[in-house]
Parts: C-alpha cells; structure tokens; sequence
C-alpha cells in the first residue's frame, strides 16, 4: 500500500487521534478512554513512522500486554504497509526481556539455554524450599508464599532487600524461602516470569554497554497499556528511552485495575512530570458504548483523587438507561441473572444464543450454574484449561526441557515417573542427593544410574529412568 497522507489519514481518523498518529518526534502520552480507538492509533503511528521514514521497522520497540494483542496488532500493520513491515520487535513485556536475556544475558551470569517455569514450576519449588525449612503448608500457603515473592521482585526487591524491608511474621517467612527458592532456580538454569523482567532490569543497570547497545538499537518506542505497568516495567521503559526520548505510552489511569498485581497507576499520571516537554493528547470519543453507559461510568469514577481530567462521549445516541440492582448473595444474584434471561427470550423475542452473562471471577460461575441445571436452561462455559496448561502437553514439554537443560530439577521431578516406572520418593531423592554430591545436574547423573548407590538394579540406564530417546520421546506421553 502506497503511504497514507494526511488527507487520507483526515479520512479514517478523528481529530484527536490524528494528532496522536502525526505527532512529532519526542515524548508523547495519549489518554485513550474505553472504546476510544487506541489499537488503531498505534498501529497508525507505527505505519506512520516507518512509512514517513521516521524510523525502520527494526528501530521500532511496541510493547502490548497481551501475546494476542501483538499479533493483532502485526496483521493490522502489515495491511497497511505490507507484509513484513512491522516491527520485528513487538510484542509483551516479557517476550522482548526474554529475547534480550538469550543475547546479552550472560553479560550478568544468565546462561542463554535457560528454562521458563511457569506458575505451576514455581509453585512447586516454593514448596520444596518451605519442606527444606520445614514450613507448615496450612499456616503459610504456597501460592501466598508465591505471590509474595513476586511481588517482591515486581518491587525489583532481591532476597536480601526483601529481608530488610520485612515488617510483619509472614513476610519474614517469606524472607527465608526467598533466598532458597532463588537459588533453586539459579541451579536449575531456569527464570520465573518475573525474572526475566527484573533481570533485564538489572542488565541494563549493571552492564552501560549492553544498554547503550538497546537504547541505539530502539530510535521509537511505543507501549499500549501503561496505567498498568509496574515498577520494574516502568524502570526499564525509562532506561530504553533515555537516549532518544522518542517513547509514545497510551493508556488510561480510570482503566487501572491490576493493583494487586503491582500495578502502579502513577506511572502514567507522572509522566509530565518525567517528561515535561511530552505533547498530551485525550481519545475520549467512544465507538462502543451508548451515553446513557458512558455518564453511569463517569459518575463512579469521577470522584476518584489525583485523576486525569476526561469525560467520555459517544454520537450513537442515549440508548437504554443502565438497570442497577442489589442483591443479598451470589444465589440472588444468580437467580436475578437467570430471571433476566427467561425475560428476554419469553418477552423480548431474544434467543438464548443473543445473551450473554459475564462475571468477574471463576468463583462466581457455579451458582450461576446451579441455577441454570435447575432451571433446565442450557448453556455454554466459556474458558477452561489453557492448551499449555493440559497435563498431556506440560508433560510433553518437561521432556524437552530435560533433554534440553540437564538442570531442570522441576521438569526433571515431573515426568521421571510418567508413564509410571516404579519409581518413588525415594529413588529421586537419592538421584537428586548424588547429584548435589558431585556438583554436577541431576540430568547428568541420570545417564549412568548404575553408579548410584541406592538405585534399583533394574534401572540399568536413563531409558528406564525417562526414555530419553529421540524416537520415543512423544511415544511415552499419554493420550
């Protein structure tokens, strides 16, 4: 496609978000309400600045929250500029520090064949650094213990600053499994989610080189979401963007809602203050809602202190007022929810495919399904088990990982007995105990179990232990 001028670009966009779009070099922060467009104006700016010559493709850094986001993003940019066009750097937060970590890690100790454990792997070295402290499970819950130790790093707090700054009982608890659950990674060669940021973080940081390195190599950066980045995010966007200061954030504080996952919502309303030259342009035309919807949400949210100034309007008319009701509990609720329903399909001409019912949590959904059984309504459960959260292909991966980083203890303890090899407890703890013996990953010791005083004679080679081989490997997973 030929380059968009800005008569064209007059055409397709309103006003305050062709300002956005053309908007010169130099810090820019766009206050983009719900509904408003925000998706477009990015993916207008950034086939803006490669077709006006403003920056290459590879010069470009977008950073969308969501995988799903990115690749929407990418098809929608290479229709307006072509295939291939769209900046090869694009995409969330920890996929670009992941990317980085592979080349420059090891400028700070990170080895590039490092493992990612996902929630399920650190829970389950959380509890094997609480049984090594012996911790009751009851008292202190893994995944609190977890959440505490993410947050921490989220906070960019290592073991030791965390330890400081513990004020309470459980947080000194934490303090203790801290340091080990961090060295149980370190041994296994393996980050969490959170490392990757916070070890990006301290790249940057420790290394000038490697961040002069970044900071050359991105001349535009561009980041969706930014009410809701947290510390360390926010310390590593400030870093790449030191050099050029060409960093464009879109966002919205009323949107913040990610608190409890260390969101900070003053990143976005400091940023005059860390960029006091930065243009400010509000998206507060909404395509999506009526006004009745939009003054209803105004008026909740205009109360709230320190907030940026904006009120949401629509051209598609009033529409329906906004029905609100009190309920006792969850099964009023439900049976309020469900005597809707019956109300627009017997009265309203509606079909039960026209309706939808949204909740907050997943807790919620089952008294709305005890109703719904009761009341013989049929319906579908949207969600469920995650493609790479299925056993089947957790246990498919844990192979590869194993056969990919012999230090993977996590992967290494999930499939030694799967399919089930009469191997138990025992067996692997006498494996894993000679391989903190020899210095050496317990991927390692497995090859030759016959050395291992304590194992089974009939486990005569690491085929009996995993069936490592390359032709088998898939076959051993079952169906």
């Amino acid at each position: 496609m030929s380059a968009l001028d800005t008569a064209e670009l007059s055409a397709i966009l309103n006003p305050p978000q062709l300002q956005a779009v053309t908007a010169p070099d130099g810090p820019l922060l766009v206050f983009a309400g719900a509904g408003s467009g925000k998706t477009r104006v990015l993916t207008y700016r950034i086939a803006h600045l490669v077709q006006s010559g403003r920056a290459r493709p590879d010069q470009i850094l977008a950073v969308t929250f969501t995988n799903k986001a990115a690749r929407e993003m990418r098809s929608r940019i290479e229709e307006l500029i072509g295939p291939g066009q769209a900046p090869p750097w694009m995409g969330t937060f920890h996929s670009i520090c992941g990317r980085i970590l592979r080349r420059d890690g090891h400028l700070i100790g990170i080895n590039r064949s490092y493992v990612i454990y996902d929630q399920a792997d650190r829970l389950a070295v959380v509890k094997r650094a609480m049984q090594k402290l012996n911790l009751d499970e009851k008292k202190f819950p893994p995944q609190a213990v977890s959440g505490r130790i993410s947050h921490a790093k989220n906070e960019m707090l290592g073991p030791i600053e965390f330890a400081a700054q513990a004020e309470d009982y459980f947080s000194e608890v934490v303090s203790r499994v801290y340091p080990i659950y961090d060295e149980s990674l370190r041994s296994a060669d393996a980050l969490d989610f959170d490392d990757m940021l916070l070890l990006a973080a301290r790249l940057f940081r420790e290394d000038r080189g490697a961040l002069q390195k970044w900071q050359s190599r991105f001349h535009q950066i561009l980041v969706d979401e930014y009410q809701d980045t947290n510390k360390v995010q926010y310390v590593l966007v400030q870093l790449l963007a030191e050099e050029h200061r060409n960093l464009c954030v879109v966002g919205d504080d009323d949107q913040s809602i990610y608190s409890f996952r260390g969101a900070d919502v003053r990143n976005i309303l400091s940023f005059e203050r860390d960029f006091p030259e930065a243009m400010i342009v509000k998206l507060e035309q909404n395509y999506r809602s009526t006004q009745h919807i939009l003054d209803a949400a105004h008026a909740v949210i205009k109360g709230v202190p320190e907030r940026a100034e904006k009120q949401l309007w629509t051209d598609a008319g009033a529409g329906q007022k906004v029905m609100l009701g009190q309920v006792y509990d969850e099964q009023e609720e439900s049976l309020a929810v469900v005597s809707e329903v019956n109300r627009l399909v017997q009265h309203e001409g509606f079909a039960l495919n026209d309706i939808a019912v949204l909740y907050r949590t997943n807790a919620q959904s089952r008294a709305l399904e005890e109703v719904l059984v009761r009341q013989n309504i049929p319906y579908k459960l949207v969600g469920g088990v995650r493609f790479y959260e299925r056993r089947e292909i957790k246990d498919a991966l844990a192979y590869l990982r194993v056969m990919f980083n012999s230090a993977d203890v996590i992967a290494f303890r999930r499939i030694v007995n799967v399919p089930r090899r009469k191997i138990g407890d025992k067996t692997i703890a006498v494996i894993e105990a000679a391989a903190a013996t020899r210095g050496v990953p317990v991927g390692e010791v497995i090859r030759e179990p016959g050395s291992i005083a304590g194992i089974g004679a009939y486990l005569r080679g690491p085929e009996d232990l995993l069936g490592l081989t390359t032709t088998t490997v898939l076959e051993e997973i079952p169906a």
